[in-house]
């Protein structure tokens, strides 16, 4: 059986990312999304995307090297 890929990262896998980052980060990582009224998930996607490719807005945008 194929796993099926996800082109987001789901509410449940953001909660244990978020439970493996130390308090500042995570903190940092919720403040930011409640300041732009955004889901916690995609804020994980966007910061991690924009790590990976500068010009990503997520992980459906993200191609690793083009923006560096």
């Amino acid at each position: 059986m194929q796993a099926k890929l996800q082109e987001q990262l789901s509410p449940t896998d953001a909660e244990i990312i978020l439970g493996r980052l130390p308090e500042r980060i995570r903190a940092a990582l919720i403040a930011h999304a409640t300041e732009i009224e955004y889901p916690t998930e995609a804020v994980i996607e966007m910061a991690i995307a924009s790590f990976l490719d500068t010009e990503a807005l997520g992980f459906v945008d993200c191609k690793p090297g083009r923006g560096l």
